[in-house]
């Protein structure tokens, strides 16, 4: 009881947006994914993500994620697959990003009330095109999921970044971001549903003032 308790701390504190101080951009987030049953233990999930940014002047990134997970029991499932991110300044392409994704989620692992928390732990490697070296990092994330009409739901989210390693592209090892996001998630359909809300990604640059990105946030999920 006292960890979950911990965790509702955890993810409170994670909706408060980040401190004023931080230089901020506004930019607005789409993404579309979907799940497909390949039977009682094989699943294949692919999204796919849009990002805009005012400071960048527009779009700047298209990430596509390729995942195979196999599912251990009704909590855990593992993962592994590939993403495909193209970068972008002004609408222009400037970078290509590959990376290997593995990661272990844990659906509905535990109860606060009426809400349940859902975990994942992801790693990656990261390559670009024309760079030496590999990025490494790990995203541990956190969701509480909370009904409140029907199925419509309020979700809590935080997500960090550790960097494990530095290189060209990869500058700043250890705590690199935070992604906090809270959201009403509400399903149209048996298999269709509809999230949207507010993100905040908290940047920690090293000799400098951290970034603070206000992110209008939308997804469309699909399981089959």
């Amino acid at each position: 009881m006292k960890l979950n308790l911990i965790a509702l701390a955890l993810l409170t504190t994670a909706a408060i947006p980040a401190p004023a101080l931080a230089a901020s951009d506004s930019q607005l987030w789409t993404n579309a994914a979907v799940t497909v049953k390949l039977s009682d233990k094989w699943r294949l999930s692919q999204e796919i993500t849009g990002r805009f940014s005012d400071n960048r002047n527009g779009l700047y990134e298209i990430e596509s994620n390729t995942l195979l997970g196999y599912r251990l029991n009704k909590v855990v499932t593992v993962w592994a697959g590939y993403t495909h991110d193209p970068q972008y300044s002004g609408g222009d392409f400037n970078v290509m990003e590959h990376r290997a994704r593995e990661q272990v989620t844990f659906d509905g692992f535990a109860m606060i009330g009426k809400g349940k928390l859902s975990g994942r732990v992801r790693t990656e490697q990261r390559w670009r095109d024309g760079v030496d070296g590999t990025g490494w990092r790990v995203r541990p994330y956190l969701k509480y999921s909370v009904p409140i009409a029907g199925k419509t739901a309020v979700n809590l989210s935080t997500e960090p970044f550790f960097n494990l390693n530095t290189n060209t592209f990869q500058r700043k090892s250890g705590l690199d971001r935070v992604r906090n996001l809270i959201t009403i998630s509400t399903p149209v359909s048996k298999t269709l549903t509809l999230e949207g809300g507010y993100m905040n990604q908290h940047g920690f640059i090293s000799g400098g003032p951290d970034t603070s990105d206000n992110i209008a946030y939308f997804n469309l999920a699909l399981s089959l």
